[in-house]
């Protein structure tokens, strides 16, 4: 059952250099910008930069799901094959079910742009009524990779990921939520019913 409470989101970027103030973080910053421009319904954000420490991600994943009641957390960084990138296992290690179709369609759509995306171990999973998907660390791929692939005139000819978010969230019982069809079309079949 779908409730009609805002949408909460949890946005963790994961970077040693970044968390340490190396460098500017870019995740978080990417990830509020695109869910600002696809998201018409109202959301709010709790936002976490951590290093690249698997017990902390762990923590931080918990916290947001069961603390902060997040109903969808979108993570940024250390999905590749480098001996500091953890978030899989941590994502994996909280998880009561896996999404494996996320993943798998994750790296199909970021082959459209670079051949290394085969190197990308992105996961999904659900933990109690919150949806976590890892996704790519560049600011272009967390784009590409929610919204899909554009041809020159602006036609979308790989659907993004995010066309199926709203309705996982409808079935774990999350609020509902609607997008900009400009920017990507929630995918719903014709049986779901808005909560009144």
């Amino acid at each position: 059952m779908t409730t009609n409470e805002p949408l909460r989101v949890g946005l963790v970027s994961i970077s040693d250099r970044a968390s340490t103030g190396v460098y500017e973080d870019k995740g978080i910053p990417a990830l509020e910008a695109w869910l600002g421009s696809a998201l018409t319904t109202p959301w709010q954000a709790d936002k976490r930069l951590i290093a690249d420490d698997r017990a902390g991600i762990e923590q931080t994943l918990i916290d947001l799901v069961d603390r902060c009641h997040c109903h969808l957390v979108l993570t940024t960084g250390g999905t590749g094959p480098a001996p500091r990138d953890l978030t899989p296992e941590a994502t994996l290690a909280v998880a009561d079910k896996e999404m494996p179709g996320f993943g798998e369609e994750m790296r199909r759509i970021s082959l459209n742009f670079v051949p290394t995306a085969i190197l990308s171990r992105q996961v999904a999973v659900i933990r109690k009524q919150a949806l976590i998907i890892n996704l790519p660390g560049q600011p272009k791929s967390i784009r590409e990779t929610l919204e899909g692939v554009r041809q020159p005139d602006g036609t979308v000819s790989h659907v993004g990921i995010f066309a199926a978010v709203p309705y996982c969230i409808d079935l774990i019982g999350g609020p509902w939520i609607e997008t900009n069809p400009d920017v990507i079309k929630a995918f719903r079949p014709k049986t779901a019913v808005r909560p009144a």
